[in-house]
């Protein structure tokens, strides 16, 4: 029961961090690899599969309070979508040891941009 407990939390956490849009699925990912010693292709599995029911339950709270932008959605799906599943495909073919280092710069240069960035 205790081997559950953490995990528990950290999803219930990252999940409400998820919610406000601040990037829950990508500290849970280093939850997983750091803490409970996920791999890295597991972790990912795991994170890709997290993020359906957050992200669906976003969607239904962010059209419930008008905040959907339609046109901004219309453009941005067609690329997204193959972009997506490029992604995926980079995930699964290419070495776990080569995305870590690249991984670990996009994070801190999100980090720095994120505590940088002017308030609108």
């Amino acid at each position: 029961m205790k081997e559950c407990i953490i995990p528990a939390l950290a999803g219930f956490l990252t999940g409400i961090l998820s919610a406000w849009g601040i990037g829950g699925g990508t500290l849970l990912l280093l939850v997983m690899t750091l803490f409970l010693g996920v791999d890295q292709l597991t972790a990912q599995g795991i994170n890709l599969l997290y993020f359906l029911p957050t992200a669906a339950m976003a969607l239904v709270q962010h059209r419930k309070n008008g905040l959907l932008d339609r046109p901004l959605l219309r453009s941005a799906i067609p690329w997204g979508v193959p972009a997506a599943a490029l992604g995926a495909w980079a995930a699964t073919a290419v070495d776990v040891e080569i995305l870590k280092k690249p991984f670990g710069v996009f994070l801190l240069a999100a980090g720095v941009y994120t505590v940088f960035q002017k308030g609108e």
